[in-house]
Parts: C-alpha cells; structure tokens; sequence
C-alpha cells in the first residue's frame, strides 16, 4: 500500500486497494418489506473471515425503527475520492430507503462488528427540500458531501434529481443539479471529474414499479431507456444517450482508472452492456457489447425470458467485468482487456427461473444445449436467481446475494420471500478467467431469528469496487 504523511480514507489508486487486507465482515440491508413478517428491516453485520469461529453467520442485527422502509443500496460518509484528507474517516454508512425515502446514517466506527443508528434523515427533508423521492445510490464527493441519486418525486412520479448531504453533519444542502433540466427517471451513478462528467441511468416510475412488474407498463414509457450525461462542474443535464426502447439500464461503472473515459453499463430487460465512452467531439456515446439472448419459454410471465442482468461490477484492475442475471440464473465473467470486445472467460449457474424440473420449459434456446440443474448447496435447494454482487479487492473472491426488490422477489421468485435469500461466495481465476461456487460458504437467510429474510447489496467496512471512486 502506498504511504503518505495525510491519509484519508481509502487507497491511493485502485491498483494500491487490490493489496488491501482480506475482507474479515460484510454488511447486507435486509428487508421484511413484502415477506409477510412484521417486523422492520434491519442492516446484518456477517463474519465472512474462515479462520473465525461464527464463520458465515450472521453475528449482529441493527434493526431500523420503522416499518417498510425496503432497504436497499448503501454507500459511504467517505471514501478513496476523499484520500488525501486526513480529516476524513470512513466511519458511516450511508442507507437509503427505497419505499419510505428515509435515509439512515449508521456509525460503523465505533464498533466495526455492532454497528449503531447515529442519524436519521426523515422523508420530509427530501421532499421539502429537494422535491426527490425514493433515494437509491448513494456516492462520497471529494468535497467531503454525501450525492445520493433519487427514483422520483414525493408524488410516486418518475424524476432523475440528486440530494446532496452534508458529510459532517448528514444535514440536507438541497438539490445537486442546477437548471431546469431533469431527466425524467432516475436509477444509478457514477462521476469522473478529470472528464467533467457524471452519468445517471434510469429504472422506472417508481409508483408503476412498486409492488411488482407489468409488461405493459415498458410499452407506457414507464421503464428507463437512456443513459443520462452531466456537466460535473456546472451540475447541469447536457445529453441522453438512448440505449432502446425496453433496455431498462441499471447499474452502471466507469473504469476504475481516474483517467479512464469509457465504462459499462447492464440493461435488464434487453440483456445487453453497452460500453459508453468520450467521443473525439467530447460528447459522449455507447455502443453494444454484449447481448444475452432472451428464451423462448412456457410457464412463465412472457414467452419471451430475459436475462434481467441486474447487477454489473468492475474489477479493480479494469481487467474483468462480472454481471448476473437474475432470471436466468447465471452470474458471468468477461475478460475486458479490449473494452470493445468483451470475452466471456467464466460462467456459473446458481439457481434461475429456467432450472429443470420447475414450472418454466425452455422452448428454444441460443445458448445452452439443456435447461441446468437446480442449484443445491449443503443440502440447500437455492431459490432465486443470482442477484446483487460484490467483489473482493484482490479480485479472488466474489460474492453474490439472490433478492432483488421484495415486490419483485414476490412475484418472480414467491419460493425466495418464503424461505429467505442466501449469500454465496464465487471463487475467480484472476490469471485465466473462471468461475467456481466455494461449497463451503452459505449465509442462508431463511433462518433469521424472526423469520425468513431478503438480503441484499454486500459491503466491506474498508470500501468496494462499486462503492470507491478515485479522482
């Protein structure tokens, strides 16, 4: 790791963060919302360390203190964007709420395994303050404050607008963007000043999209299609990049290289990546590289099945990219050396809606000669399909948790919201590209004290490749 005389948090540089020390703890948003159990979401601390003797348990539960809140991503008071400020520490964890649109700021310093509540951000403060509702990604600025990207407006209507916290006091500044422009839907981020951008993606309504998935709603104009371009230094909307109509684009990353002026983006429903990139004009574009075939099939919903590539993450090394998808079950590895031209190296199967044996018939398919076999792990059937992931920072590990959003969850998978989620833990071939399950790792989150649980996005105390960014 490199020195220097005024750390703050975090690494230098990506490639200093790959010589991190080995993640020991994680920290999962579970949710009750849709599940049947009355009982409030809680944030679960899990020993991931295998020298440990609570090894792939749950050691500590910080329950919020209302109902419904539908916990989802989470992010950091500060992170490797803020290095060189030894006034900063990473010590509180940034949770937004999906439904409720409270946001929880959690002291994760003063007791790194029994996290605390040190503050809470009412709804009323986004709603008076910003217009926003239904915060989702949340990022540390350089500058010390907290920018979370919001679903919608106070209404339930769709609105791609930004809060900005203050990084000391957690108190509401008010809106990010300036001007009038505003893309009509919000989702996911990220920002690289050396090219004076950030960039948004875009899900859906939020009042279309809050208790399940309709068809119909995608040919109403209610789910995203463009990727969203800002002016950094002026904080205003310049460009919509238009990926299709039914693209839904989710998660999205830059490179991890402060210099890099290319990244990816997953879209769900159309299951393709799209690599944007800075144009010699200076604008920006996006082109195809990768396509996951939607299959033909009876028993389910449509008789068309995508993918739902759901989560997409970089290594730090920009050597690899991984994404899952969610209904067909698989989580992938692609070798990016040449960003252009994605190459598929690693490929598991660890559950899915296609699996034999269920309710769904593959009728014809481009990629696989037979439907897979359930996934069963110590003895555990896993329901669900492969979902949020995270990866270690020496790339050797990555694990994967099977709950998307419990409205969803309910519908698609009703097997999950009975039994609870699992995490797992993927090993990587970092030389030659390669995917394999560890059975020797289950997290099963159907035998929570109250009930079976929906974990969700995955955390290090000491930061991530989807929750650092290096300026």
């Amino acid at each position: 790791m490199a020195k220097c005389g005024a750390c703050g948090p975090g690494y230098a540089t990506p490639l200093d963060a790959m010589k991190g020390p080995r993640e020991e703890i994680v920290y999962l948003p579970c949710i009750y919302r849709n599940t049947g159990v009355e009982k409030p979401d809680y944030l679960a601390t899990v020993d991931v360390d295998p020298k440990s003797p609570h090894y792939c348990q749950v050691i500590h539960r910080l329950p919020m203190p209302n109902l419904k809140d539908e916990l989802h991503h989470s992010g950091w008071n500060a992170c490797s964007s803020c290095f060189g400020d030894a006034t900063k520490s990473r010590n509180r964890l940034i949770l937004p709420s999906l439904i409720s649109s409270r946001i929880y700021v959690v002291d994760v310093g003063t007791d790194t395994r029994a996290p605390r509540i040190h503050k809470i951000v009412e709804p009323v403060e986004l709603f008076w303050k910003g217009n926003v509702a239904h915060p989702h990604t949340s990022h540390c600025l350089g500058s010390g404050d907290i920018l979370i990207s919001c679903l919608g407006d106070p209404a339930g209507n769709g609105k791609g607008g930004f809060i900005l916290l203050d990084g000391e006091t957690f108190e509401v500044k008010g809106n990010w963007e300036k001007g009038d422009k505003v893309p009509p839907l919000g989702y996911d981020f990220w920002y690289q000043p050396r090219h004076n951008v950030l960039i948004s993606s875009e899900w859906g309504v939020p009042k279309v999209l809050a208790d399940g998935f309709n068809p119909a709603d995608v040919e109403r104009g209610h789910y995203g299609r463009h990727i969203n371009v800002w002016d950094w230094s002026s904080r205003t909307f310049v460009q919509a990049i238009d990926l299709g109509k039914g693209s839904t684009p989710l998660e999205i990353r830059f490179l991890h290289h402060p210099a890099a002026a290319e990244g990816f983006v997953g879209c769900a429903l159309s299951g393709a990546v799209h690599r944007f990139y800075k144009t010699e004009k200076g604008d920006w574009a996006a082109e195809k590289v990768i396509e996951v075939p939607s299959k033909k099939v009876r028993g389910w919903l449509l008789p068309d099945m995508p993918g739902l590539i759901t989560d997409i993450l970089i290594s730090l090394d920009d050597r690899f990219l991984y994404f899952s998808n969610w209904l067909h079950g698989d989580v992938r590895q692609y070798d990016i050396s040449d960003t252009r031209r994605p190459r598929l190296v690693g490929q598991v199967f660890v559950g899915g809606s296609i699996t034999k044996g269920g309710p769904v018939t593959v009728l014809d398919d481009k990629e696989l000669q037979r439907q897979p076999e359930p996934f069963v792990i110590q003895g555990k059937k896993v329901p669900g399909g492969p979902q949020m992931i995270q990866l270690s920072l020496d790339g050797k590990r990555l694990y994967v948790s099977t709950s998307l959003y419990s409205g969803w969850d309910k519908q698609f998978y009703p097997d999950l919201v009975r039994e609870g989620s699992v995490m797992l833990q993927i090993d990587v071939d970092t030389e030659r590209g390669g995917l394999k399950v560890n059975q020797n790792f289950l997290v099963d989150f159907g035998k929570e004290p109250d009930g079976p649980v929906l974990a969700h996005e995955i955390r290090y105390p000491g930061g991530d490749c989807s929750s650092d960014i290096w300026v």
